[in-house]
Parts: structure tokens; C-alpha cells; sequence
């Protein structure tokens, strides 16, 4: 669904820089990540810091040290794609960077975690503190890789630029790095942590910078862009937000560091809507099930009702209905679909184990609620937990189907219109 052109800014604030500026703020912003200097972080890792917090900063930085090593290999297919030689001068610098990070990180694991005698060795130590959300989502970034080695058009390089630089880079990195950040200043500890993530900070905000503003070209040029990114940002979201599940939900993974997930959910969902809005995109255009009339709060909220009712993250046994968070998942749905696909839609879910729910299309606008419809259009049957499976992106819906995890009845063209509540 094309969002309504009229509400895209005219003039994107993406378009007050230009990529000779962002390269230009490359070469002043050099710094050395074999030079920094982590003996006070040794100590303060062994002294100052509890067991819990070592554990808990271990998970954290174990994602950032996969996270940058993985960017570091898939940038290749961008530079060949993008169609502009100065956009390629300023990815090849973004190679560069997140090279530099994930040597910092590596550093950090090997001389003052003591995880790993090389690189190699402590990317290989720290896989198993890489949650389900973290690893869908360079799951993802790898294979949208091999996709812009083939498709090197505009809408596919616009969804490779929306899961990288405002997906990865925006919403999850920089919260990440913000609140890292503030909790070690705040107790001043790890001062070489602190001076290498203080760099990382202010090269992602260049990168950010340039993918807004790359977003906003490719947009202006095809209008199929637009529709290319709400269809990536509705596949990745629910990846996305099951990122930053601690162990075992223990809560206390963030907060022995002085801040909560609301906050850190919070930071996420205020940066990918200020992102989208710099690059021209009204989000509350876009069709991608997240509530952008809400608050980033309530945004935040919202998400982690549905991935503590186990709505949403990774698979973890059979999950009990909850009447609030269904009707979260069942709002997110409306959300999603373009009424204008399926007009004068009625679509029956019945569960064998939870009260049914209904969707219906009148006049161009999609209500949903409990209970049922008379004489529906389409019904699927199915149990709840195999309905979380499809919505959480825990199982392809194709597969669903041909298991008979879901039984789809009534029309046919009615499914076909609606696969969009799958996406």
C-alpha cells in the first residue's frame, strides 16, 4: 500500500546534508580502536562490577560485537548497488567503520571479559548470548544481502537501507549504545569502553544520517520505494522487538545497569519514527501494525505486553490467551491490512482453545473484535497457539498451511486478498 503522498514533507530534513558533507565528517572523525586503552576496564570488570552485571553486560556486548561483525560483511552488495558514486564512497567508509567496531569489541571481550584468544574465537564463545530477535534479524540482513547481489533496483536497495540503517543502526543499535553509554559515565566505569562506544556512537549517527537521506532520494525517484520499505518493516518488527529479551526474561539484565526495557523500548520506537519522518515518510501512513498514533511509550509498552504474554519472540511452549494482549495482536492486524485490498471483507478466526475473533471491512474502514460473524467470508480454524506461531513470524505461513496448522475455508480470492495478514 502506497502511503497518501500528500502528507510526505515536501522538503525532507534529510535534504539540509549532502553525502560530500557526510563524507567530509568521515575523514575528521578518524579515530583507532587498536589504540584504546582498556587496563582501568580490566580492573573495574573484576572489582567494580557484580557477577550479575558481568553476566549481564557480557549478553549486551556479545550482541554488539556479532551485530558489527555481521553489517562489516554484508555492506559489499550496497556499494554495488547504489547508484550514485558518492553513495559508494560514503558506504565504503561505513565498511570501514563497522570494522573498526567489531575490532573494538573484540578487543574488549578478548583482553577484559577474557572471552576468546582472537576474534574468531570470541565470536564463537559469545554465540549462544544471542537472543531469537537478534538472530532473525541478521538472519535477515544476510539474506537481504544475497537479494541485492540480484536485484540491485531502487525499492530493493530502499528496503536493504530501511533493515540496515534505520531497523539495525536506529532502532536497535543506538538505543543500545545510548543507554550503555549513560549507565558506565553515570558510575564512571570501563573509561576505555566508554571512549570506543562514545566513537561507535558518533559514526552510526553519520551512517544514520546518510541512510535517511538515502531513503529520501530513492523515494523521490520511485514511489515504489515507499511501498518496498512497508513491506520490510512489517516482516522485521516483530524480530526487531523481541531483540532485546534478557535470559530467561530476568529483567534485572537491564536494570542492574539503571534503566528498564520500557526505556530502552521506548528510545527505539521514538528513533525509527523520527527516522521515518526525516526521510520524507509519514509513519502513520504506513500499514506495518505498530499504533504510530500512540506515544513512543505506549508504543514500548504495547510490545512487551505482547512478548511477555509470549505474543511475540521466540518459540517457548504453549502460551495461555490473554484477553489483553489478543486484543493488541488482533489491533496490530487491522493495522496491517490495506482495507482496499479485501473491501467489504468478513473474516472469521475460531480457535479450538481461546473465544473467537473477527475482522470485518465497511465503507474502507477495519474494525476487529471478539466473537463471532454471521455467514463470514473466510474462517480459519486453528489452535491460538498455532495462529501466535504465524502472527510472531515463528513459523512460514505456507508451511502452516500445508501442515494443517491452519485450516483456511470460504473463498478462495477472499485468502488470496488477504495474505497481506501474513506479511
Amino acid at each position: 500500500m502506497l502511503a497518501d503522498h500528500s502528507l510526505r514533507s515536501r522538503c525532507p530534513a534529510a535534504d539540509q546534508v549532502s553525502y560530500e558533507d557526510l563524507y567530509a565528517r568521515w575523514e575528521q572523525g578518524h579515530w583507532r580502536a587498536s589504540e584504546i586503552d582498556f587496563s582501568v576496564d580490566r580492573e573495574d570488570w573484576q572489582q567494580k562490577f557484580t557477577e550479575l552485571e558481568r553476566r549481564a553486560a557480557l549478553w549486551t556486548y556479545s550482541m554488539f560485537l556479532h551485530g558489527e561483525d555481521a553489517v562489516a560483511n554484508a555492506l559489499s552488495p550496497y556499494i554495488d548497488a547504489a547508484p550514485r558514486q558518492e553513495q559508494k564512497y560514503f558506504l565504503a567508509t561505513q565498511q570501514v567503520d563497522e570494522a573498526r567496531h567489531a575490532v573494538l569489541f573484540g578487543r574488549f571481550m578478548r583482553e577484559v571479559a577474557g572471552t576468546g584468544e582472537n576474534l574468531p574465537a570470541a565470536l564463537e564463545a559469545t554465540l549462544p548470548e544471542l537472543t531469537w530477535g537478534f538472530r532473525k534479524v541478521f538472519a535477515r540482513l544476510d539474506r537481504m544481502a544475497g537479494e541485492l547481489r540480484r536485484d540491485r533496483s531502487k525499492p530493493k536497495l530502499a528496503q536493504a537501507i530501511a533493515l540496515y540503517h534505520l531497523v539495525i543502526e536506529a532502532t536497535l543499535a543506538q538505543a543500545g549504545q545510548h543507554f550503555i553509554e549513560e549507565s558506565l559515565t553515570r558510575r564512571s566505569l570501563l573509561p576505555g569502553l566508554r571512549e570506543g562506544i562514545g566513537n561507535v556512537s558518533r559514526d552510526e549517527q553519520r551512517h544514520i544520517a546518510f541512510g535517511v537521506k538515502m531513503i529520501a532520494d530513492l523515494v523521490r525517484e520511485d514511489p515504489d520505494c515507499e511501498a518496498a520499505i512497508e513491506e520490510l518493516l512489517r516482516e522485521i518488527l516483530p524480530f526487531a522487538t523481541a531483540v532485546f529479551v534478557p535470559p530467561d526474561w530476568d529483567e534485572r539484565y537491564v536494570t542492574c545497569f539503571g534503566f528498564t526495557l520500557e526505556q530502552l523500548y521506548a528510545y527505539g520506537a521514538e528513533a525509527i519514527e523520527g527516522r521515518l519522518r526525516a526521510a520524507g515518510i509519514e509513519p502513520l501512513q504506513l500499514r506495518v501494525g505498530l499504533p504510530f498514533d500512540f506515544s513512543p511509550v505506549e508504543r514500548a509498552e504495547r510490545g512487551l505486553t505482547l512478548l511477555r504474554a509470549g505474543y511475540l519472540g521466540g518459540p517457548g511452549g504453549h502460551v495461555e490467551p490473554d484477553p489483553q494482549a489478543t486484543a493488541m495482536l488482533f489491533d496490530g492486524l487491522r493495522r496491517q491490512l490495506d482495507p482496499a485490498i479485501a473491501p467489504g471483507a468478513r473474516i472469521q478466526w475460531e480457535f479450538t482453545d481461546a473465544e473467537p475473533w473477527h475482522l470485518r471491512i465497511d465503507n474502507g474502514e477495519t474494525s476487529v473484535a471478539a466473537g463471532r460473524l454471521e455467514h463470514p467470508d473466510l474462517v480459519f480454524r486453528c489452535r491460538f497457539d498455532d495462529w501466535l506461531d504465524l502472527a510472531a513470524g515463528r513459523i512460514d505461513p505456507l508451511r502452516a498451511l500445508l501442515l494443517g496448522r491452519i485450516r483456511p475455508s470460504g473463498s478462495l480470492r477472499m485468502l488470496a486478498r488477504a495474505r497481506k495478514l501474513f506479511a
